[in-house]
């Protein structure tokens, strides 16, 4: 079993992802941890093995830049997936150059989190397989298998622009929205703009809130979950 570190600062981001652990096959959850400092000290345990550490790049208490140089300079050879809404080519580059093996970016489905979970065991059983020195072509195949990953496809109907259009209106909103509120903003119907944002809340990224206000059933918003 791959033993696998959670780290992410927003507590239902922590177990969706550790619920996403135990559902994909040969993986195990060895730990959570809410910070950069809780997952230093659980890499810094000699009697805890971990192999791999699903790591978000940010925290109040350090980025996951910072946890992952730090796991380095103590000697740690774990591997690291970046986890994360932090998608600037500056971060991506650092992190590739302290050796985070793949970068998923939130918002996401199952679908896509177990891919690279699988690609990453195919690579770890690629390793095992291997004997003395690799040929070109096993080294190739090793590192092709971090690589051959394709996102799963939305729902029918949705776009990945509009996707993104939607989860930036909720992000940079004051509070929570509802479906009415963000299909006025972004040019389309109250249907429409309600399916993207449900999608968002079936994968985590927003969280439904019931808005009372006069007689009759509450109004669902929606608001960012943050991490």
């Amino acid at each position: 079993m791959i033993r696998v570190l959670v780290v992410d600062d927003d507590a239902l981001a922590l177990e969706l992802h550790s619920a996403y652990v135990a559902r994909v096959p040969g993986f195990e959850v060895a730990g959570q941890a809410a910070g950069a400092r809780a997952a230093l000290t659980a890499l810094s345990e000699p009697d805890r093995r971990i192999d791999l550490v699903l790591l978000d790049m940010t925290m109040p208490d350090g980025t996951g830049l910072d946890v992952a140089r730090r796991a380095r300079a103590m000697g740690s050879r774990v591997d690291i997936i970046a986890v994360t809404a932090v998608r600037d080519a500056e971060t991506v580059r650092a992190a590739v150059s302290i050796g985070v093996v793949q970068y998923l970016i939130k918002p996401f489905a199952f679908g896509a989190f177990r891919e690279r979970l699988e690609a990453y065991r195919a690579y770890v059983e690629g390793l095992d397989r291997a004997a003395g020195e690799a040929t070109q072509s096993e080294v190739d195949a090793l590192l092709g298998s971090l690589r051959t990953v394709t996102s799963p496809a939305l729902p029918k109907g949705l776009s990945d622009a509009t996707l993104q259009a939607v989860a930036e209106r909720v992000r940079t909103a004051a509070g929570a929205v509802s479906s009415t509120e963000v299909g006025e903003s972004e040019g389309m119907s109250r249907v429409t703009a309600r399916r993207y944002l449900e999608h968002l809340a079936d994968v985590g990224r927003v969280r439904r809130e019931p808005r009372y206000g006069g007689q009759g059933r509450p109004e669902i918003t929606y608001a960012w979950v943050r991490g």
